[in-house]
């Protein structure tokens, strides 16, 4: 019996050594820069979809899911305005998603874009939603989420990291304005520490949790104010989880490069002179640098590994004339900062603005009847000089 017991014993010991060294293996995957793209479809990805995005030599991608057709109000959540537990038919499809990524040999960082208390504003009329930054029940009900979503993916190989919430915006209607000076941001944050809009602190509760179930999987955290690359300069320290990755968005000067400028009369160029922090500013390669340079900057006075820092989201709209000298500008500081990144965005089905695939050339009619119809995108991509900056990078 003593023998059988020691047996017993020893084969849960090894058990037990092969998957955390499995799951250590995760944050291994971050030590070296890591190149991908973003998918924000509105079908389910397949393996087809992911090879394609591999072949050009990506290594990961940041998965979004809120998009997907669910028998519920919201996808995997059930419901932004009261979680009571996992979708399991949601759970099924996303597995198989991830199941596809991983044939393919990509990574996943799993992106949720709805959170109890703040629904993605596209499924919300086209309002933001603030409640969780309101109101600390929905903290709660987050960190619950999280919980169970990580007890339910924390063993699927194709699982790199988990970023919490896409792009929050706590600061939005708590007085502060966008791109505000540092000691005004500094100034804000210490009068909102330890409330509902304290968004360090709500990734402190959300990490807790999730480590009740996955003590190895890497998260992965945006700034605040959309993951806007100045928003980590109020955050007095970095977080006390040492796996943790550090993320913002690049869209910046976003009256240049954004969707809105595309359709003016005469939009803001890239180079140029455009509107920025209420100002008109000069925006070309220098002041990208500059910009950029904050997180970065944030980070090596506080400790932060450069292999936890991330610039999760890039992009411009591709029909802008300046596009493609905008995307090389932000590579060439990402090149030298080694930093991961993901760009916006790889053939989404429901948006064409930045499909670089596509070139500077609108997007055939079949492509708009296929979301109306909630039918496979069938419209053929090819490498173009608008994705080049990008291409030959993922190609290195």
């Amino acid at each position: 019996m003593r023998q059988i017991i020691q047996t017993f014993t020893f084969l849960l010991l090894i058990s037990f050594t092969i998957s955390v060294a499995r799951a250590a293996d995760k944050m291994d995957f971050w030590l070296q820069p890591q190149h991908g793209g973003n998918s924000f479809n509105r079908i389910p990805p397949n393996t087809a979809y992911f090879n394609a995005l591999h072949t050009y030599g990506a290594s990961w991608v940041r998965l979004s899911w809120d998009k997907w057709p669910t028998k519920q109000r919201d996808f995997l959540l059930g419901s932004a305005d009261r979680y009571q537990g996992l979708v399991a038919e949601d759970v099924a499809t996303l597995r198989n998603v991830l199941d596809n990524a991983e044939a393919a040999g990509l990574k996943v960082v799993i992106t949720p874009l709805s959170l109890p208390g703040m629904r993605w504003s596209q499924n919300n009329g086209g309002q933001f939603d603030d409640r969780l930054w309101q109101d600390n029940a929905f903290w709660q009900q987050s960190a619950r989420y999280w919980r169970d979503l990580a007890a339910a993916l924390q063993d699927h190989p194709a699982v790199a990291a988990y970023n919490i919430i896409n792009e929050p915006a706590p600061e939005k209607m708590g007085g502060l304005d966008e791109h505000a000076s540092a000691a005004t941001m500094k100034s804000w944050y210490l009068q909102h520490k330890g409330t509902a809009r304290d968004l360090p602190e709500f990734y402190r509760t959300v990490i807790a949790a999730i480590r009740e179930v996955d003590q190895q999987t890497p998260v992965m955290v945006d700034s605040g104010w959309y993951a806007a690359a100045d928003a980590f300069t109020y955050w007095p320290q970095p977080l006390e989880d040492k796996r943790v990755l550090y993320s913002v968005h690049m869209y910046e000067p976003y009256s240049a490069t954004s969707a809105p400028n595309a359709k003016r009369k005469a939009p803001w160029p890239y180079p140029g002179k455009v509107p920025f922090a209420g100002l008109q500013q000069q925006w070309d390669a220098q002041r990208v640098a500059e910009y950029l340079a904050l997180p970065f900057e944030w980070a090596k006075a506080r400790g932060v590994a450069r292999h936890q820092m991330v610039v999760g989201e890039f992009g411009c709209v591709r029909t802008l004339p300046g596009c493609t000298q905008y995307l090389e500008d932000v590579l060439t500081v990402l090149d030298q900062q080694q930093a991961h990144w993901a760009f916006y965005s790889f053939r989404e089905d429901s948006w064409d603005g930045m499909d670089y695939e596509l070139g500077d050339k609108k997007v055939s009619w079949q492509y708009w009847q296929a979301a109306e119809q909630n039918l496979p995108d069938i419209v053929p991509r090819h490498a173009t000089k608008e994705f080049e900056p990008i291409r030959k990078r993922l190609e290195q």
